[in-house]
C-alpha cells in the first residue's frame, strides 16, 4: 500500500467517523488525562468510554477488544472503590508505588494466561464466527489492557508500560478495521501514555 492510497483511507475513515466514535474517543482522551494527575474522574469518564466501545468492537468483530471494555468497566468501579479509600484522618490510602519483583512475575503470568486464552477464543471463533477477527493482535492488545488497568486500578507506576504496549498494537488493529478514528484516539492515548508514566514515576519517588 503506497502513501496515498494510506492518506486516502485515512480521510475515507474520518469521513465515516460517527458521532459514538467521536463521543468516546474525547471521553477515553480525558480519562487518560485525569488518570495522568490522579484524578478520580479517570472513572467517570472512563466508563463513558468503555461503554461506547464495546458496542463498536462488537459490531467489528473485535471480539477481544470488546471483552476489554467489558472489563475496563468493571475495573473502573473497583478502581473508583480503592481510589476514593481514606483513612480516620480523611487522607486517601492509595498511593502510586512501583512494583516489587515479585509484583512484576505476577504481572507477567497475568498477562500471558490471558493472552494464551484469549489468542486461543480468538482463533477458534475467527473460524467460526468471526472471519474478520485478527486473534494474534487481538489478543496482545487485550492482554496488555487487561492488566494495565488492573494495576491502574492498584496505582502501579508500571500499568503505563502495558498501557504503551496496548496503544501501540492498537493503532494498526483499529486502522486495518477501517475505524481511523480510533486509531488516531490510540496514538494519542501513547503520547499521553508516554507523559503519565514519567508523571507516575515523578510521584512514586517523592513518596519512596
Amino acid at each position: 500500500m503506497s502513501l496515498s492510497d494510506l492518506i486516502q483511507q485515512f480521510l475515507d475513515g474520518m469521513r465515516q467517523t460517527t458521532l459514538l466514535e467521536y463521543i468516546a474517543v474525547l471521553a477515553g482522551i480525558a480519562s487518560v488525562w485525569f488518570s495522568r494527575v490522579e484524578n478520580i474522574w479517570v472513572y467517570p469518564t472512563g466508563l463513558v468510554n468503555t461503554l461506547i466501545y464495546i458496542y463498536i468492537s462488537l459490531k467489528f468483530h473485535l471480539i477481544g477488544e470488546a471483552s476489554v471494555n467489558l472489563y475496563y468497566s468493571i475495573m473502573s468501579v473497583y478502581g473508583w472503590i480503592l481510589w476514593t479509600r481514606k483513612n480516620e484522618q480523611k487522607q486517601i490510602l492509595l498511593k502510586i508505588r512501583f512494583s516489587t519483583g515479585r509484583e512484576w512475575l505476577q504481572q507477567i503470568a497475568f498477562f500471558a494466561c490471558f493472552y494464551i486464552g484469549i489468542f486461543g477464543a480468538l482463533t477458534w471463533l475467527k473460524r467460526d464466527f468471526a472471519p474478520e477477527a485478527i486473534p494474534w493482535g487481538d489478543a496482545f492488545a487485550s492482554a496488555t489492557a487487561y492488566t494495565g488497568m488492573w494495576l491502574m486500578a492498584r496505582k502501579k507506576v508500571e500499568s503505563w508500560y502495558w498501557w504503551i504496549a496496548t496503544n501501540i498494537a492498537s493503532i494498526p488493529l483499529y486502522f486495518v478495521k477501517d475505524l481511523v478514528f480510533t486509531s488516531v484516539y490510540y496514538l494519542v492515548l501513547l503520547v499521553l501514555a508516554i507523559g503519565g508514566l514519567i508523571e507516575w514515576k515523578k510521584r512514586a519517588s517523592a513518596i519512596a
